[in-house]
């Protein structure tokens, strides 16, 4: 069945003078959203992928856990006070049948103009003023899986910049009925309550993580706003590297390949060439789609906050 999607990612500003790009470049730039018919995506049973409940918060929730801990990325705690953040957000979008970051006071269900705004007016209160962040992801389908909405958002590459950012500790996720013209909005915010550890200098994680299966062959960057591929709809599977947000990632050579072929033609998003993209991440996007069932080799060499770093990993598409 095909299913239209709509998408759209902001993180907020992490002190001590960074800032975690997104969607719409982070700060309080708001994304144009867009939609495109889209199969919705079928999940395969995967071991140990937490039991679906069928509530779309929750299910959005366990889903993004289950990447990062795969991932070796540490695992996100719920907070009651970012869950009412997160579901006052969808409540929101559903009345005024509309996908934004920034809420317009007066409006119905107005709880904050920003994500800083609403996480404070939900009582989530961050303790120190020199070290913290904050981000937020949201979708808005005709699908009610938050699984399957959290496959679609990782996928999105600015969204995965938030999503795997292996500084975040806690999250809040919320979901809302189905708006006049039929989309059910899920929400999620991240935070940093004072900057702990992630993955440690020099080091980074990536996805798809060394030896994952079942790889989407396609991503349809259209429906990512702004889009990460300007002039292509239907591109390859984004392969990406995460390092800590305080920290910055150095390209050499990142390429992709399927076994013994030849390497792909790809877009490469570092935050040199591409604002939307952290100084602590960087991703390719091949430009073609990928092949079905098909083992894809990636090498990556560069620094990490000036650390020499290597990584050569697989993975397979289903």
């Amino acid at each position: 069945m095909t299913q239209s999607r709509r998408v759209a990612a902001f993180a907020g500003p992490l002190f001590l003078s960074f800032l975690l790009a997104a969607c719409g470049g982070g700060g309080n730039s708001t994304p144009t959203p867009v939609s495109n018919g889209q199969t919705s995506i079928q999940l395969a049973a995967e071991s140990g992928a937490p039991t679906l409940t069928n509530d779309t918060a929750t299910d959005g929730y366990n889903r993004f856990n289950f990447r990062r801990q795969q991932m070796g990325l540490s695992l996100l705690s719920r907070n009651a006070n970012i869950d009412l953040a997160a579901r006052g957000h969808s409540n929101y979008q559903k009345i005024n049948d509309t996908i934004t970051h920034v809420q317009v006071s007066g409006r119905p269900g107005f709880t904050g103009a920003d994500v800083a705004d609403r996480l404070k007016a939900a009582n989530y209160v961050f303790t120190t003023t020199s070290s913290y962040a904050f981000g937020e992801v949201i979708a808005a389908s005709a699908d009610l899986s938050g699984a399957a909405n959290a496959e679609d958002l990782i996928t999105a590459i600015y969204h995965r910049f938030v999503i795997f950012e292996p500084k975040f500790r806690e999250a809040g996720a919320g979901s809302a009925g189905f708006s006049a013209t039929g989309y059910n909005f899920l929400t999620v915010n991240f935070a940093a309550n004072g900057l702990g550890a992630g993955v440690g200098k020099g080091q980074f994680a990536v996805y798809p993580f060394a030896n994952q299966t079942g790889i989407a062959t396609v991503f349809y960057s259209d429906q990512e706003a702004p889009d990460p591929v300007p002039n292509q709809n239907a591109v390859g599977y984004p392969v990406s590297i995460h390092a800590d947000i305080d920290a910055v990632v150095s390209v050499q050579t990142f390429t992709i390949n399927a076994r013994g072929g030849q390497l792909l033609a790809v877009r490469l998003l570092t935050n040199a060439t591409d604002p939307e993209t952290p100084n602590s991440a960087a991703a390719i996007i091949p430009l073609s789609e990928l092949v079905a069932a098909t083992t894809y080799d990636v090498k990556f060499t560069g620094t990490i906050s000036g650390v020499a770093a290597t990584q050569n990993w697989s993975f397979t598409t289903r």
